[in-house]
């Protein structure tokens, strides 16, 4: 299946999909850790993207659209793929439809977790990451006066730049500026699957498992 995974940063679309990996074996693409990486390489790209990343803002459509094209056409995403991150604007997914035209692919579903704003804002302002392997955990602002080491390998917890308060807001109202219309874009297309991210992470993850199952079906009987 060709897969999107939407929603506002903080939704939850990395926490469902390791599932998603699983139940289907097709490889997640998220942009946004493509980035990173690149930056922590220190690459040409990793230099183009920094400034609109540490702001919170989106990073130019053409650049994006570049990235993307390239990493879909590897042998591993030949047989699907799961996109968490992008498209991010109606341009992107026009220019992602027309992409997988030319491959003779398409989308198969889009799936939205929606969560309210609050919501976002509370669980991004409490997000830390591991250095070394990236997990991610959630702390009161208590329990962050004394942060724990990661209980994987034990790496140094730390919270992302783009996950302090300030760029929080920001980059969650950019997200209902520029990245909402993708709802009315994908309802257009009978693709999107409007999921309650402030669910909890099972019932998220059944719904999600629930929606995909009847659209295979529907698509064997037809």
């Amino acid at each position: 299946m060709n897969l999107i995974l939407f929603g506002a940063p903080g939704a939850g679309k990395g926490t469902q999909t390791g599932s998603l990996i699983e139940t289907y074996h097709i490889p997640a693409i998220a942009t946004g850790d493509m980035l990173r990486e690149q930056r922590r390489a220190g690459s040409a790209l990793g230099e183009q993207v920094k400034g609109f990343m540490d702001r919170g803002e989106l990073v130019p459509d053409a650049l994006m659209i570049d990235i993307i094209k390239g990493r879909l056409k590897k042998p591993d995403a030949t047989s699907g793929f799961i996109l968490d991150g992008f498209p991010r604007t109606v341009a992107q997914a026009e220019a992602l439809d027309a992409m997988l035209d030319q491959l003779g692919r398409r989308v198969d579903a889009v799936i939205y977790l929606r969560v309210s704003r609050q919501v976002l804002i509370d669980r991004l302002s409490h997000r830390y990451c591991c250095r070394t392997c990236g997990a991610v955990y959630t702390f009161t602002p208590q329990q962050a006066r004394d942060l724990p080491r990661c209980t994987t390998d034990g790496g140094e917890l730390y919270q992302r730049p783009d996950d302090r308060p300030e760029i929080v807001a920001h980059r969650i109202d950019v997200f209902l500026t520029h990245t909402a219309p993708l709802i009315d874009y994908y309802t257009a297309q009978h693709k999107l699957e409007n999921i309650d991210g402030q669910m909890s992470v099972d019932a998220v993850r059944a719904d999600i498992t629930r929606r995909l199952s009847a659209l295979r079906k529907g698509a064997g009987s037809r």
